[in-house]
């Protein structure tokens, strides 16, 4: 048996955990926006195709990026030539897969589901697709819950689009049309003192660089 695929069987047997490096110094991670940040995975099996540049790991897929979290049963990661990594996470059969990230320089986070979830990390914009759903949370509390066939989320300027279709239809929607749930700020006089109002995420029906 060749060493290729000794490594690949040692690959199966046990759970694969893989450090992804970005080109950065090592002391300097810290500062560095999730984007730059390392890309950690661990799973029951990996296989690699290095002639598409390509990773895919299998069984209770679990990734951390910087602030980013991801979980699901299958993961595809590829990088460009530039270092750019970029990463698809599918959910089990009946079950979506899972997406948290903290938003810089608040106590607030954006996470949601969905059959499939895409992450650009040249672009930062994460697509879910597939009975999506994406919430801002201030702490632990839900301030914003969409719900659609396909969010779209741009980190960068923090533009979200939603889009309708079959894909969101259900028992509670048949229609499959959007369907979101934002709660007010708090301005008024029992609103603590000293806290800035969150941000809101800013709705737009354009994205652009944006591909659906």
């Amino acid at each position: 048996m060749n060493r290729a695929a000794l490594l690949l069987r040692s690959a199966l047997r046990a759970s694969a955990v893989v450090a992804l490096l970005a080109w950065a110094a090592l002391p300097a991670w810290a500062d560095l926006a999730d984007k730059e940040q390392p890309m950690h995975i661990e799973s029951d099996a990996l296989r690699y195709e290095s002639q598409q540049q390509l990773s895919i790991f299998t069984g209770n897929v679990v990734v951390t990026k910087g602030t980013i979290i991801m979980r699901g049963a299958r993961l595809e990661v590829r990088q460009d030539s530039a270092g750019n990594q970029s990463a698809t996470i599918f959910g089990a059969p009946g079950k979506r897969a899972f997406f948290h990230q903290k938003r810089e320089g608040l106590n607030e986070f954006v996470e949601g589901e969905g059959n499939r979830i895409d992450y650009d990390g040249k672009t930062d914009i994460v697509k879910f697709i597939g009975d999506a759903e994406a919430r801002r949370l201030v702490g632990t509390k839900v301030q914003d819950d969409i719900k659609g066939a396909v969010i779209t989320y741009n980190n960068v300027t923090e533009v979200y689009t939603v889009d309708s279709g079959a894909a969101a239809a259900g028992a509670a929607n048949p229609g499959g049309r959007v369907r979101a749930l934002l709660m007010p700020q708090d301005t008024g006089p029992n609103a603590k003192k000293g806290t800035p109002a969150p941000v809101p995420l800013k709705p737009s029906t354009q994205l652009p660089g944006a591909k659906h």
